[in-house]
C-alpha cells in the first residue's frame, strides 16, 4: 500500500528508468498505473536536479487536457522513492500491432499519426518535450483510440538515462539528429520521432537498421532518411512528403510544432484520393530501409566513443557499477521495455582487449567517402596505415609474444590483495569481508572483470563482501574463455519492519501478532506466556505487550518479546439459589458474569431470596457470560373484605374471585353473613401451595 492508499495488485513492466505496476486507487475507487522511479536514478549523484525536474515535469504533465494524453493523477514519495500516479489504459501499445499486422495502410497510418499529433500538440502548447516517442509509447485503448504515455518522466530521466554520446539506450531507432549530436531537445524533435514512427508503419521497418547502435545514430545524424516511394512503389507522393518533411534531417526544415504538423496533415487529407488510403505496401517488397552490411561493424568506430560510457546492466535496467575501460566495439543497447527482472539481478562487466580498438577512433565509415576516385582512394589511407602497423608488430611479436598472451603471464590475471585485508606470508588468504567498493577500483586498476551480486547477511558488514569465487588473494584468472571474478556483496543485516497495527485486535496483523512478525521477516520471536494474562477487552491471542515499539525497523534477527492475551477466564457458576438477592449478585460479579434479574411471588421461599438461577450452579463458564436470576417476591396476598350482613351468595363469589377456598357454618336461616374468619391482606396459599380457606358463618 503506497501512502495508505494506492494498493499495488501487479507489476506490468519494468524498463530503463522505472517500474510500472498496476493498482487500485482505494479513495476513488479506481484502476491506475503507479511508475516508480529506480532506486539508482532517485538516489543518484543528480538526485536533486532529477527530482525538481521530475516534478516539474509531472506538473506539466498533469496539466495538458487532451484525449490522446494518458493523464497524470497525482506525484509523491513513497520510502525515498519518487511516483506518477496515471490513468490505467486498458489495450495495448502500437508496438504489438505493428508485430501484428506487420505494415499498415494509408488510412490507418494517418489516423493514428493524427491523433498523436492532436495530443502532442496538446503538450507543445504548454511547454512539454515528449523526448522518446516511439511504437512502445503510443497505447491504442480498447476503443481503438491513441493515448500517448511517458510524459514527464522521460524528461525528467534523461541526464541519468542519456549516455555520454547523447544517446538515450533502447530507442536509438527514434532520435533525432540534433539529440545525438547535440543532447538538444525539441518539439521538431518529437515530429521526426513520428515520422520515423509512420515510416515504419507504411514501409513494416524503421529507414535505419543495424546491431550496432552507432552505426544507427551515425546515419541519424548523416544520412537523409529516405522517401517512402522507394520502398512502397504506388505510394501517393504527397503522403510520402508529408512523412519526409516530419523527417528532415535539419531541424528548422520540420514543421514547428505538432499543431503545425496536424494541420499540415489535415490539408493533405482533405485533398487525397480514394485509392491513395487504400494503399498497403504489397508484401513482396522489401523494406528499402538502409540496412547493415555484413562487413561494416570494422567500420563502426567512426564516431568516437566516449570516454567510460556506461554498459547497461540486461538484468537491471541499470548502468552498473565499474571502472573498467570502455569497449568501444561492444555498445550494448537495451530495449525499455525490458521484461521485469528480479532487483538483485547479477552485473557484468568485461574490460577493453587493446587489440580490438587499434585503428578504429581514426577510421572512417563507407558512406562517408564521398564520391571521387580520388577521395576514396585517400580516405582509405589511414586503414591501410593502421593495417599495416598491427601487422608489423604482430610480426615483430612472434612466437615470445604468442606465449606470453596465451601460456604466460599475459594469459591471466592475479587476483590482487584488498588494501583493508593483511595477508601473512605462506598462509592462504582471502578477499571475503573486504570493503567491496575499494576492492572494485583495485579490480579496475588491474583490469579485471567481475561480476557482482548483493545478499543480505548476518554476519558481514553492508558494503563488505561475502563471498567471492576465486576468494584468495594470489589466484589466477584466465583471460580466455570468458574469465572473471565472481563477487557476492553485503546488504547488511536485512531490515524488517513491526506491523504498526500489531496491536489492534481486530485487524488481521493483531488476530496473530506472531504470524504477522514472521510475515514481516522478524527470526527472533520469543513468547512470554508467564506475564500473559486474561482479558475482559483482548481476546486470546491478541498482543498483551510487545518489547518494540509497533511501526519500528529493525534487524530481522533482533529479538522481539511478545506477551499473548489469555483472553476471558473460565469460571465456575456458584450455587445462588436460596440466598439473597445481593448475596448472589456480590458473587456473580466476583465472578465477571452478567446478570439478568426477574422476580415472581413464592410461597415457600421468602421475599427478597433467590428462587432460582440460569445456568445451573458448577457449570463452566467464561467472564462475561449472561446469568439469569429469578427472586422471590414472597407470598402472594389479597385484600379480604368485610362481608358481614352479606347474602351467602354475594359473599362467596367475592371470596372465590380473589383466589380463596370458602367454607361456611351456622343456622343460614336468613342467608346472610354473621362471622368471617379472616378479613384484610391474607395469603391466597399455604407454604404448601394449597388455597388459604376462610370460614363464613352463616344465620
Amino acid at each position: 500500500m503506497i501512502e495508505g492508499r494506492y494498493r499495488v495488485i501487479r507489476k506490468i513492466a519494468e524498463g530503463g528508468m522505472a517500474t510500472v505496476y498496476e493498482a487500485e486507487d482505494t479513495r476513488l475507487e479506481r484502476r491506475v498505473a503507479i511508475k516508480i522511479m529506480h532506486m539508482q536514478l532517485a538516489q543518484g549523484a543528480h538526485r536533486e536536479q532529477f527530482v525538481e525536474r521530475f516534478h516539474r515535469e509531472a506538473k506539466s504533465a498533469a496539466a495538458i487536457a487532451n484525449p490522446h494524453i494518458v493523464q497524470v493523477y497525482d506525484t509523491g514519495e513513497f520510502n525515498g522513492l519518487d511516483y506518477l500516479v496515471m490513468e490505467y489504459v486498458h489495450g495495448v501499445n502500437l508496438r504489438h500491432d505493428m508485430n501484428l499486422q506487420g505494415t499498415f495502410s494509408v488510412r490507418e497510418m494517418l489516423r493514428v499519426i493524427s491523433e498523436t499529433l492532436d495530443g502532442l500538440a496538446a503538450a507543445h502548447r504548454v511547454g512539454v518535450v515528449h523526448r522518446d516517442i516511439k511504437p512502445e509509447n503510443i497505447l491504442i485503448n480498447d476503443r481503438g483510440h491513441v493515448q500517448i504515455t511517458d510524459f514527464g518522466l522521460a524528461k525528467a530521466a534523461s541526464q541519468a538515462t542519456l549516455s555520454t554520446t547523447g544517446m538515450l539506450l533502447g530507442t536509438a531507432a527514434y532520435l533525432a539528429p540534433e539529440m545525438i549530436e547535440d543532447n538538444k531537445a525539441t518539439m521538431q524533435g518529437d515530429l521526426y520521432s513520428v515520422g520515423i514512427m509512420a515510416w515504419e508503419m507504411l514501409a513494416g521497418d524503421v529507414p535505419f537498421t543495424s546491431d550496432n547502435p552507432v552505426t544507427m545514430v551515425f546515419k541519424h545524424v548523416h544520412e537523409d532518411v529516405p522517401s517512402l516511394t522507394s520502398t512502397c512503389p504506388g505510394i501517393n507522393q504527397q503522403v510520402a512528403d508529408f512523412v519526409s518533411h516530419l523527417t528532415a534531417r535539419a531541424v528548422e526544415a520540420r514543421p514547428a510544432d505538432a499543431s503545425d504538423a496536424l494541420h499540415e496533415l489535415q490539408q493533405l487529407t482533405a485533398n487525397l484520393p480514394m485509392d491513395a488510403w487504400q494503399y498497403r505496401k504489397p508484401a513482396d517488397v522489401g523494406t528499402g530501409g538502409d540496412t547493415e552490411e555484413p562487413t561494416a561493424p570494422a567500420l563502426v568506430g567512426a564516431i568516437p566513443a566516449p570516454p567510460a560510457p556506461p554498459l547497461f546492466d540486461s538484468r537491471t535496467g541499470t548502468a552498473p557499477q565499474t571502472g573498467t575501460a570502455p569497449a568501444t566495439a561492444r555498445t550494448s543497447v537495451m530495449p525499455e521495455g525490458t521484461a521485469p527482472q528480479d532487483v538483485s539481478a547479477t552485473q557484468v562487466i568485461t574490460p577493453q582487449d587493446p587489440a580490438l580498438t587499434i585503428g578504429l577512433m581514426d577510421a572512417r565509415p563507407l558512406d562517408d567517402q564521398g564520391s571521387e576516385p580520388a577521395k576514396r582512394k585517400r580516405s582509405k589511407k589511414p586503414l591501410i596505415i593502421t593495417l599495416v602497423v598491427v601487422l608489423v608488430v604482430a610480426l615483430v611479436a612472434g612466437a615470445g609474444g604468442s606465449w606470453w598472451y596465451f601460456l604466460g603471464p599475459g594469459s591471466y590475471w592475479t587476483l590482487p590483495q584488498p588494501t583493508d585485508i593483511s595477508c601473512k606470508e605462506n598462509i592462504e588468504c582471502s578477499i571475503v569481508g573486504a570493503k567491496w567498493s575499494d576492492y572494485q577500483s583495485t579490480l579496475n586498476v588491474a583490469n579485471i572483470p567481475f561480476t557482482s551480486s548483493e545478499a543480505y547477511s548476518d554476519t558481514v558488514a553492508k558494503g563488505n563482501i561475502i563471498s567471492a569465487d576465486p576468494q584468495n588473494v594470489g589466484t589466477h584468472i584466465s583471460k580466455r574463455h570468458n574469465g572473471r571474478i565472481t563477487v557476492t556483496v553485503s546488504l547488511g543485516v536485512k531490515q524488517a519492519t513491526i506491523p504498526s497495527d500489531i496491536a489492534d485486535p481486530t485487524s488481521a496483523d493483531g488476530k496473530d501478532p506472531i504470524k504477522a512478525l514472521e510475515n514481516a521477516g522478524f527470526t527472533n520471536i520469543k513468547r512470554d506466556d508467564s506475564s500473559a494474562e486474561y482479558s475482559m477487552t483482548l481476546p486470546e491471542g491478541a498482543l498483551q505487550s510487545i518489547s518494540e515499539t509497533p511501526g519500528s525497523t529493525l534487524d530481522h534477527n533482533a529479538e522481539i518479546t511478545v506477551v499473548l492475551s489469555k483472553g476471558l477466564m473460565p469460571v465456575t457458576m456458584p450455587d445462588i439459589v436460596g440466598k439473597t438477592k445481593d448475596e448472589a449478585m456480590t458473587a456473580l460479579d466476583n465472578a465477571k458474569l452478567k446478570t439478568t434479574v426477574s422476580e415472581e411471588y413464592s410461597d415457600s421461599v421468602k421475599s427478597g431470596s433467590v428462587i432460582s438461577a440460569s445456568p445451573d450452579s458448577g457449570t463452566e463458564l467464561h467472564w462475561g457470560d449472561s446469568v439469569k436470576l429469578t427472586v422471590s417476591k414472597g407470598p402472594e396476598t389479597a385484600d379480604v373484605p368485610n362481608l358481614v350482613g352479606k347474602s351467602k351468595s354475594d359473599a362467596i363469589k367475592t371470596l372465590e374471585s380473589l383466589g380463596f377456598e370458602v367454607k361456611t357454618g351456622g343456622l343460614n336461616i336468613l342467608g346472610l353473613v354473621q362471622q368471617q374468619s379472616a378479613t384484610g391482606k391474607t395469603r391466597l396459599r399455604d407454604t404448601n401451595g394449597n388455597k388459604t380457606v376462610i370460614t363464613l358463618t352463616v344465620v
